[in-house]
């Protein structure tokens, strides 16, 4: 019996301590004690129902505290329900405070729809107070007498927080500001007087309304710098100059083909020709034998044929033509 008595205690004194642990596991003494030091209020069944719902609670009293301590008036539960649909707690909270600090109107359901959306709400709080430079690339565009300018612009902003949810980013600003500076610049008449007045630009862009559906307002948009690029006219003029001179010798080569065909066809025609007067000299011969068969043509008549034809050789040959009488010689 005495022996069994250590024994039993030190089951006991095990118990006890898991059974502590437990406690102290969903009752967080510890984290309650600080709250009510704090000036926050958060029973026990409140924390322990935490653990049951499988939310830390150092990650909502904490945040509750901070937030109790700046003056803010939360409500735990929206916190715990903001945990559960996987938003920022703290990051709320921080922006909380800081809009809080810099008079700017933000209530808890705004900035946890904001943290929920996917942005920075925190960070969105800052940048409404710290406004951001945003620059863009450089831009070129074409004034009317044909040169090109290449444009770069600082635009500044600050986070619009009513328009933070479903209102468009950066890039929205940026490529707007690109369609202005290039809208602006292809209306002046004279790229000079972009460079003597460069501020044109910016007032005209800047009157459109720019930000408009954006989560940003536009305070300002600044050109930093106009470099003078092409002169795109001239090489429109030159180009079209090259594909007219192109066109040109395109169809000069087509006048020039159709020549020769038409050369070398007149040519053949002349072979022809040619041909059917060999034909027809070809029948000579046989026409004058046939004359001397029935008596139509004597001798003294062929003497003569022969001697006017021995003459006209002889004045061709004087004249330099050269040559005999085909005639002359299928009959010689």
């Amino acid at each position: 019996m005495d022996t069994l008595a250590p024994a039993v205690l030190i089951v006991l004194v095990l118990g006890g301590l898991i059974a502590a642990g437990v406690f102290l596991h969903f009752v967080p003494i510890g984290l309650w004690v600080t709250a009510f030091a704090s000036g926050v209020r958060v029973s026990f069944f409140t924390l322990v129902g935490m653990r049951f719902r499988k939310v830390d609670p150092k990650r909502i009293v904490l945040p509750l505290i901070a937030a109790t301590k700046a003056g803010l008036d939360l409500n735990i539960n929206e916190l715990e329900s903001l945990f559960l649909a996987k938003g920022n707690v703290d990051r709320v909270i921080d922006a909380l405070i800081s809009a809080d600090k810099a008079g700017i109107g933000l209530d808890f359901k705004q900035a946890a729809a904001i943290d929920l959306a996917g942005r920075d709400v925190f960070e969105a709080v800052q940048l409404s107070v710290n406004p951001k430079v945003i620059q863009t690339p450089k831009v070129a565009a074409m004034a009317k007498d044909g040169i090109q300018l290449l444009a770069i612009a600082r635009v500044t902003v600050r986070a619009n927080i009513t328009r933070l949810v479903g209102g468009a980013g950066e890039e929205t600003i940026m490529a707007r500001v690109g369609e202005g500076i290039v809208s602006t610049i292809g209306s002046a008449d004279s790229h000079k007087k972009v460079l003597e007045n460069p501020d044109m630009i910016s007032k005209t862009v800047l009157s459109k309304g720019l930000d408009s559906g954006t989560a940003f307002e536009i305070l300002s948009i600044d050109i930093a710098d106009v470099d003078v690029g092409k002169n795109i006219g001239a090489e429109l003029q030159t180009d079209q100059a090259e594909a007219d001179k192109r066109i040109a010798q395109a169809k000069a080569e087509e006048r020039r083909a159709l020549a020769v065909a038409i050369e070398q066809e007149q040519k053949a025609r002349v072979q022809e020709m040619r041909a059917k007067v060999v034909e027809a000299e070809a029948q000579i011969p046989l026409a004058i034998a046939e004359a001397f068969r029935k008596g139509n043509l004597g001798i003294m008549d062929f003497a003569r044929y022969r001697n006017i034809q021995a003459d006209t050789s002889m004045r061709t040959a004087i004249a330099g033509e050269g040559g005999d009488s085909s005639v002359g010689g299928q009959i010689g």
